[in-house]
């Protein structure tokens, strides 16, 4: 039972005013006060940050509450557990009893136990005739008891700012899609405007953002870009009045037309292909090599004819571009090369099985990708989405859909490829 005197510890332990003051606090737990402890021990869990207290330092604690023989704690039932280091090491999944030792200590300083040592410092109970406990020394759960309602409370407003932060970055992902989509849509539409300007000012806040932000940065960055989306929808919005105004059918019937169900927002490359497109239209290879690559979707009778011939299409339909350019736009696949180098195109293809593995694309999608583009040009299209991979959910969809684009001579890579090389090439830089 409880004597409700303060104790000292033993030994060298100095006392201390937090000490005091965990035993005055459980010194005022009400007579009929009991509280569940293991779902006690959950709140303690959840609330930890709060408490200033580690994982391994609540594996000690439940291994002390697990000495305790009852459910509920209650000044009835006694509140003091006396294992042995050894025994609390046995039940901790063999801990150290040095660090077992350590995070007792770290318990007591956080107010959560109250040490009540014996005059040599053993831990161990004194019971009566009938066999009950007389007098027990050892680790009181008091503070426990008298603290359950205020870490009840933290525990909650942690999970609280955990669900915040959750429809924060919910909300996030919503703007960015909206705003990466809009954008498209008016590039492709050719709406005038600083499209070019706008995706950069969208590209800053994404990449300015921590990768471990805190929630007012959060919070910050919603803000931001909920006001470039009203921004955006602001100018579409206008153009959409104006167009009504003129009553210009034949431009509705175009945009209906033109919407892609199958769009690649995801990877965002089509705003930058238009916009360097009719800005690099005279910057010799480059856009040489972009002209042709749209130019595939025009022309899907290679497909047709590809289809024909073998049953499959074999890449045929798509234009391979050299290896150099690959790389300079997707250099991150050179990691992944033999020895950290690609050499040749052999070397590529090894390494887009690699990533392919390591993105989660399983084999069958790999294999009709290459199938229908060509084993070079798949690993080419292997190599972007790895480049941009943290802007796309699934790469094996996004390969499937690349590939279904593909036989129907809707898809071509060098606008994806020429997107990426500005977006990895310093300014001026020419590629051939």
């Amino acid at each position: 039972m409880e004597t409700g005197s303060v104790t000292t510890p033993f030994g060298r332990r100095s006392m201390t005013f937090g000490m005091l003051a965990s035993q005055v606090m459980a010194g005022e737990i009400k007579p009929d006060q009991s509280v569940d402890k293991w779902k006690l021990f959950r709140a303690l869990c959840e609330a930890k940050p709060l408490l200033g207290i580690g994982d391994r330092a609540l594996a000690v604690l439940n291994a002390l509450l697990s000495f305790y023989p009852k459910n509920e704690l209650a000044q009835g039932n006694g509140l003091i557990v006396f294992p042995s280091n050894i025994q609390l090491s046995l039940r901790t999944h063999g801990m150290a009893e040095q660090t077992v030792r350590r995070h007792l200590a770290a318990l007591v300083e956080a107010g959560l136990l109250v040490r009540k040592d014996s005059p040599n410092g053993k831990r161990y109970v004194r019971r009566d005739r009938a066999g009950e406990v007389d007098e027990a020394f050892g680790f009181s759960l008091a503070p426990l008891l008298a603290r359950a309602e205020e870490i009840e409370q933290l525990a909650a407003a942690v999970m609280a700012e955990r669900l915040h932060v959750q429809r924060l970055r919910e909300r996030i992902t919503l703007c960015r899609r909206d705003i990466a989509k809009l954008i498209e849509a008016a590039v492709e539409e050719e709406i005038p405007g600083d499209w070019q300007g706008l995706y950069r000012e969208f590209r800053d806040l994404i990449e300015g953002l921590p990768r471990s932000p805190t929630t007012a940065q959060l919070e910050l960055l919603l803000d931001e870009l909920t006001a470039l989306r009203t921004d955006i929808l602001n100018r579409l919005e206008i153009r959409v009045k104006s167009t009504k105004q003129r009553g210009n059918a034949d431009y509705i019937e175009r945009h209906i037309q033109n919407s892609n169900p199958d769009s690649t927002s995801e990877l965002e490359p089509s705003f930058e292909t238009k916009q360097g497109a009719m800005a690099e239209q005279d910057k010799g290879r480059e856009a040489e090599m972009l002209e042709e690559g749209r130019g595939e979707t025009t022309h899907p009778t290679r497909q047709e004819e590809s289809r024909q011939s073998g049953g499959r299409n074999d890449g045929g339909g798509l234009k391979s571009f050299p290896l150099g350019l690959v790389l300079q736009a997707c250099p991150e696949i050179l990691a992944y090369g033999p020895d950290g180098v690609i050499r040749n195109w052999r070397d590529l293809m090894a390494a887009a099985v690699i990533v392919r593995s390591m993105l989660g694309v399983s084999p069958s999608a790999y294999e009709e990708a290459a199938n229908v583009m060509g084993p070079e040009n798949a690993a080419t299209v292997m190599a972007c989405i790895l480049e941009r991979g943290g802007h796309i959910n699934s790469a094996g969809g996004y390969l499937r859909g690349l590939t279904r684009r593909s036989e129907k001579g809707e898809f071509a890579i060098g606008p994806m490829l020429m997107a990426l090389l500005r977006a990895n090439a310093p300014a001026g830089r020419k590629v051939g």
